[in-house]
């Protein structure tokens, strides 16, 4: 499975929501706590993109070279329609300052140096420390999970319907969706019968490292559910 520092990084360098949360910065809206764009430095810091007029922005800009203490939220909504459709969330605290000349004119960016971070999700509830996610890369197939996701349930539903042959002793499986894709496996939400909900999950053989991976170990996948 991959570790709490990784799934922390990927869901940081993913497209799910976040939002900053700082002093002084309670009468702001939330989308405009909301970074432009987020990127993970060499030595695990985060940077954020904002408007310049951005209430973070002039918080920043203000305690100068005080520590501002901030947290960055993130939110991991599943891209499927599926029951209970919030995947995981995490909270990265540390200190935010200004990064002047790097964003374009208009925006800045700002450096989130990271204390400490706390992960809530699909596998469950971790503590990350900052030398664990300066040390730990993202899932290769972040960049594609929503569109793999989406496609899987559009384009490959009857195949995705046949993995309830693989569930063994849940016999009364009504409904198999895609929830989750990593490097490791897939993740399905399943409805029985009784309108119940629960998930399951189909590690693959080896991990993959790209999408041309992910295509044949998908492929195995739905053969072994189809020879049931």
């Amino acid at each position: 499975m991959p570790s709490a520092a990784e799934r922390t990084r990927t869901l940081v360098q993913s497209t799910c929501s976040a939002v900053l949360i700082l002093p002084g910065a309670d009468g702001a809206r939330s989308e405009d706590l909301m970074p432009r764009a987020r990127v993970v430095g060499t030595d695990g810091e985060i940077y954020l993109l904002f408007p310049a007029d951005a209430p973070a922005v002039r918080a920043a800009t203000h305690a100068q070279d005080d520590e501002l203490p901030a947290v960055l939220e993130l939110t991991d909504v599943a891209p499927v329609a599926v029951p209970h459709r919030i995947r995981g969330r995490a909270r990265v605290s540390g200190w935010l300052t200004t990064a002047p000349g790097i964003a374009e004119p208009g925006h800045m960016m700002l450096r989130l140096e990271v204390g400490e971070a706390y992960l809530d999700d699909l596998w469950g509830d971790a503590a990350v420390g900052p030398e664990e996610f300066a040390g730990a890369l993202p899932d290769p197939l972040t960049a594609y999970e929503t569109e793999l996701l989406q496609h899987l349930a559009a384009a490959h539903d009857d195949h995705v319907q046949h993995l309830s042959a693989l569930l063994g002793h849940r016999a009364d499986v009504r409904r198999v969706v895609p929830l989750a894709l990593d490097r490791f496996g897939l993740r399905v939400r399943c409805r029985d019968t009784a309108g119940r909900s629960f998930d399951a999950r189909f590690d693959f053989p080896e991990p993959v490292s790209d999408v041309h991976g992910l295509r044949r170990a998908m492929r195995a996948l739905f053969e072994a559910a189809g020879d049931r």
